[in-house]
């Protein structure tokens, strides 16, 4: 591995200082955050030009680094849309008079929202995301929603990469779209019963989902009903449609607290109706059958959570009784209703299956696989009244499968199986899981993949990918990208580490907040592990994360990047301590449960500042980082990676090079269109083969 000739970009100091809870803390590149950001989100051209200059001598030392690489870059561009069946299709959701769904035409990069006649006819394209993708640098649909009389589709679209939606309304027939224009939203939308109105979520001057409104067909948003507006700022709201199709939920909450509340949609103009009121570390969700509700939660110490019932008439929590009682180790991690069933994803040690649940009767069975890692998901329905469940299985060797099984006779009919155009062999590969153990004595499930004809010698390059923040699992499903580096040698792994639910929901609470090291210990636990098993060795192992997971990579690279050959941090939550002093960036205060509240608790101020990445940036050593960002962000905000990588250069004694990518059209997501985001997937992968010496052997 070989360093530019040019010269990486310098940023200058500009010295900054704050002082908190009798603590100074020293920030020279603050200045990279634009002070009119909130206006950068809705318009790019106006950010700073001093900010700009910078960040495009950034893209151009990015570009002088991995040039070498675009031949390799080209060749794994091709391999993966390869592995893309161009003209792919949905199966069919039916719904009444039409089966719904999207597909892609060849050479498309975004969806078609297609329907046909249930009982045989001609399929009518409802929305064309090429078509309306035109014109715009960026394109990204939000929510589509057909109404119930199936007249027309409400949809919404981002065309900045702000996630600022644009709710409009289509005639399905006519093909064109209403004079209403609903914007600024977070892209969802219900309708009512009488399809003459629908609700949204519309977002405030800091991006946050803070109210709900009724929009009239026919109208100006100036004339919309606010119906509900949540006054806490560390809480979110949404809504949805509940499992009946009765009612819209409005729901809202943080990461330790939620509640939900209910608008009759066959009478649009009601007030909402209160669930439960909330109550501070109580989670709920509702699915509704007749005059009962269904409620997911972790009351009463529940801490895997269970399911309980209560009626629609009094749903407080008094009146709530257990169905589904609390087993621990066992984490209900979703539940959905049919007029006939209860269906619900459970968890344990890292596996998932679906248990089914007879509703008269009260009998169950349970949906499982044999592979020693896979992913597993109910895909829900359109319509209640069916004994017909749809879901998806894969696997890190299996291509991703839709069945429909049949809940009352337990048969099961594969309705697609992924296609692979360039071809796939799933016994020319391997996965398997391992168990790491990290120093507390905790026992990390790792999920490999590899090709059959692997060597367990040390020598192997690895890819480790972790995430580990919010309760999110990181699921064993197969991804055909990732073939182009196993295909090269390398072993890919998935470490579910702490902060995740993999291992239910106690896993997730023992990284977080003043546990969140955890996180970092069990990746590092993880890599360790994999060394000693001979899958790799030190200096041959590229760590990847994205986000928080960004975040897991800036302080292992801190902690343990001896370990490392490369970092890659997509769009990296590396500036901890002053994001989360920041209440006026969007996501703060509903963050603060997650990570502490360092404006108001001396200790959460010491505990973020002796992890958060940027703060803890060391005089020594780093392993190659790529570091890659969204101009528009605006979860992850630009400046985060962008003064980490200019601390990074500054501060350490050697190794790097250290290479910041900025997408100076995109934000959180990367590109837009399912082709564009393969350059940069394109990119990671490159760089992983040159951090590990095989890039130029590997075109």
């Amino acid at each position: 591995m070989t360093d530019s000739s040019n010269q990486a970009p310098v940023a200058p100091r500009r010295p900054h200082s704050f002082t908190r809870h009798g603590i100074t803390v020293s920030d020279d590149y603050a200045w990279l955050k634009d002070a009119r950001w909130q206006e950068v989100l809705h318009d790019p051209t106006l950010l700073d030009a001093d900010i700009r200059a910078y960040l495009e001598a950034e893209n151009a030392y990015a570009n002088d680094v991995l040039g070498h690489t675009e031949p390799l870059q080209k060749q794994i561009v091709k391999e993966m849309r390869g592995r893309i069946k161009e003209d792919d299709s949905s199966v069919p959701s039916p719904d009444g008079p039409y089966a719904y769904f999207r597909k892609y035409r060849e050479g498309g990069q975004h969806e078609l929202f297609c329907r046909t006649p249930r009982n045989g006819g001609a399929e009518t394209i409802g929305l064309d995301g090429d078509a309306l993708a035109r014109g715009h640098e960026y394109f990204k649909f939000g929510g589509s929603r057909h109404s119930h009389d199936h007249k027309r589709v409400a949809w919404s679209a981002d065309t900045k990469g702000s996630e600022y939606f644009t709710i409009r309304v289509r005639d399905w027939d006519g093909g064109d779209d209403l004079a209403d224009l609903v914007e600024e939203t977070d892209g969802g939308m219900v309708w009512s019963r009488d399809c003459n109105s629908f609700f949204y979520v519309k977002l405030d001057d800091n991006h946050r989902p803070m109210q709900v409104w009724r929009h009239r067909l026919g109208t100006k948003q100036s004339d919309d009903v606010l119906v509900y507006e949540e006054h806490d700022t560390g809480w979110f709201t949404h809504v949805h449609e509940s499992t009946s199709g009765r009612f819209c939920v409005i729901a809202g909450g943080d990461h330790e607290t939620s509640e939900q509340r209910l608008i009759d949609l066959d009478h649009p103009e009601a007030a909402p109706k209160l669930v439960a009121a909330r109550e501070n570390g109580v989670q709920y969700s509702i699915a509704d059958r007749g005059e009962e509700l269904f409620i997911l939660t972790n009351a009463d110490g529940a801490i895997d959570f269970k399911i309980v019932t209560a009626p629609l008439a009094a749903p407080e929590r008094a009146n709530w009784r257990d169905l589904i009682p609390h087993r621990a180790g066992i984490y209900v991690l979703d539940h959905d209703l049919y007029s006939g069933h209860l269906v619900r994803l459970e968890r344990a040690n890292a596996l998932p299956s679906i248990v089914i649940r007879d509703l008269r009767s009260g009998e169950e069975h349970a949906i499982a696989f044999d592979e020693g890692a896979y992913s597993l998901d109910a895909m829900g329905s359109y319509e209640f009244d069916t004994t017909n469940l749809r879901f998806s299985y894969s696997s890190m060797t299996t291509p991703s499968e839709v069945w429909d099984y049949d809940m009352v006779t337990r048969a099961k009919s594969l309705r697609k199986r992924q296609e692979i155009p360039s071809g796939h062999n799933s016994a020319d590969y391997v996965t398997t899981r391992i168990m790491a153990r990290a120093d507390d004595g905790a026992e990390v499930p790792v999920s490999l993949l590899h090709r059959r004809d692997f060597k367990a010698d040390g020598t192997a390059p690895l890819l480790l990918y972790g995430y580990g923040s919010y309760g999110m699992a990181m699921p064993a499903s197969f991804s055909a990208n990732r073939l182009s580096l196993v295909d090269r040698g390398f072993v890919y792994a998935i470490a579910h580490i702490r902060g995740g639910t993999d291992k239910g929901w106690g896993w997730y609470l023992d990284g977080k907040r003043e546990k969140k090291t955890n996180s970092f210990d069990d990746f590092s636990a993880s890599a360790r592990a994999l060394i000693a098993a001979n899958y790799t060795s030190a200096k041959r192992i590229v760590g990847h994360g994205g986000s928080a997971g960004g975040m897991l990579m800036g302080a292992v690279a801190n902690r343990a990047g001896e370990l490392f050959a490369g970092i890659v941090a997509e769009v990296p939550f590396v500036d901890v301590l002053n994001t989360m002093l920041d209440d006026t960036l969007p996501l703060t205060p509903p963050e603060w449960p997650e990570w502490g509240n360092p404006i108001e608790s001396e200790k959460d101020f010491r505990t973020i500042l002796s992890y958060s990445p940027y703060d803890n940036v060391a005089a020594k050593e780093y392993p190659a980082i790529l570091a890659m960002a969204g101009l528009t962000d605006p979860r992850v905000t630009y400046w985060e990676p962008a003064k980490w990588v200019a601390r990074l250069r500054a501060t350490m004694t050697g190794g790097g090079p250290v290479v910041l990518r900025t997408n100076m059209g995109a934000g959180h997501g990367g590109a837009s269109g399912r082709f564009n985001r393969l350059d940069e997937v394109a990119i990671v992968y490159a760089f992983a083969l040159w951090a590990v010496g095989l890039a130029d052997k590997s075109a």
